[in-house]
């Protein structure tokens, strides 16, 4: 499948066709700064987006689960139109945190959009996934319909570090 540039499709044509985008880089290239750009076009042509970093997606699922609300937090995880999940890969996955992206991705499969962003390339995301047999169902449902970008560079946070004070400002600190 070409690249997601190569393909120049806009934002709402991948949307309506339900496919999926992957963003990789390294720390600072962008990824989580182009994903949100992605999901507010999305949010001005009324699609529905939600964006959920990884950690907290994996805590509110926990947390759902102990309360009763998991089956609602998965429906409304399964309609949302544009799922937005950055840091994919950050950490390894438990067992619980398998079986629920399982049951997300199942449920969105061919029916709505997820846009991932991770550092992690997607060669590896089998591994960190673990085990084998539900890392194949995971990744069949994301990767096989995904347009994919991947940024190259230098983490842009250094390129726009502050300027150091001065010597005046630094007095001007530490003088009472």
């Amino acid at each position: 499948m070409p690249t997601f540039a190569e393909s120049s499709v806009p934002v709402d044509t991948w949307l309506k066709a339900n496919e999926n985008l992957i963003i990789t880089g390294q720390t600072g290239t962008g990824k989580t700064w182009l994903g949100c750009a992605f999901g507010r076009q999305a949010a001005r042509q009324d699609h529905s987006v939600l964006y959920l970093r990884m950690p907290r997606l994996f805590e509110d699922l926990a947390l759902a689960r102990l309360d009763g609300r998991f089956p609602r937090v998965v429906d409304k995880l399964a309609r949302v139109q544009l799922l937005i999940l950055d840091d994919w890969g950050t950490h390894s996955l438990n067992d619980q945190q398998r079986l629920d992206l399982l049951e997300i991705f199942e449920e969105r499969y061919r029916r709505r959009s997820t846009l991932i962003t991770a550092q992690l390339p997607v060669a590896a995301w089998h591994e960190m996934i673990g085990e084998p047999t539900i890392a194949d169902a995971i990744l069949d449902r994301i990767v096989h319909n995904a347009h994919r970008i991947t940024l190259k560079g230098d983490s842009m946070r250094r390129q726009k570090a502050p300027h150091g004070l001065t010597q005046e400002a630094n007095i001007e600190i530490t003088q009472p």
